[in-house]
């Protein structure tokens, strides 16, 4: 996927610029994000939470206002207005994510499909592709993936934890296709989850990682995007 459909920014309207802005380099295998010493938390209010994200679009109201993309709390207000962008929204389509998660300590490494929320608050429900803990990984990894309602009542929040025989430290190509009522979540061509039901409007493809808890460790942590592909059906 082309660099110009990627915002380098953590949902960036609930939050200040610097605080949003992914710590990252280019590397020959891809992207490398990165959590480093001296970063921030992402909000105050959320610490602590250190993540360098990268999403395919943003979308916001005003500044004061609780109406922008991803309203995963309920006291959610815009700090900084963002242009919105739509880099790369489907509605119906597939990803493959080829990526190398953290073994970092406190680190989660994640790629949802959110709703943009753009055309109604209530377009805000999620393909959560994978969240993969730190310490889940190893020969194989504990994954949580599925589907999260948050603000849609047309949508049932039905997630899993799914054991997967690999060590997702090392590149793995995860993939989620979704349309027409089904949502399909796998993993090197391994079906993981199959859902009966999908959202139904524009959505944002985001990859994350994560520091949630206290500092400590080595730094940089680090985690490797080797490629991303989508379709729009």
């Amino acid at each position: 996927m082309s660099s110009k459909l990627w915002v380098p920014s953590y949902l960036p309207h609930w939050t200040t610029p610097e605080r949003a802005r992914a710590r990252y380099a280019l590397l020959r295998p891809g992207i490398e994000l990165r959590i480093d010493a001296d970063q921030r938390d992402w909000r105050p209010e959320d610490a602590p939470l250190r993540v360098s994200n990268l999403q395919t679009g943003v979308y916001s109201g005003p500044v004061g206002s609780a109406i922008g993309t991803h309203r995963h709390r309920a006291d959610l207000e815009v700090r900084t207005e963002t242009r919105q962008q739509l880099l790369f929204a489907p509605s119906r389509g597939r990803v493959d994510i080829t990526l190398a998660a953290s073994r970092g300590s406190n680190c989660m490494v994640a790629a949802w499909l959110i709703g943009t929320e753009h055309l109604s608050a209530r377009d805000s429900g999620e393909i959560c592709i994978l969240e993969i803990d730190a310490d889940a990984i190893g020969p194989a990894t504990r994954v949580r993936s599925g589907i999260k309602a948050h603000h849609d009542p047309r949508m049932t929040t039905d997630m899993a934890e799914v054991i997967v025989p690999v060590d997702a430290s090392q590149p793995h190509t995860w993939t989620a296709i979704w349309g027409h009522g089904e949502t399909v979540i796998g993993c090197d061509g391994r079906l993981l989850r199959r859902i009966a039901q999908a959202p139904d409007y524009p959505l944002f493809l985001m990859i994350d990682l994560f520091e949630i808890g206290p500092r400590g460790g080595t730094y940089p942590k680090t985690a490797t995007v080797h490629q991303v592909r989508g379709w729009q059906h």
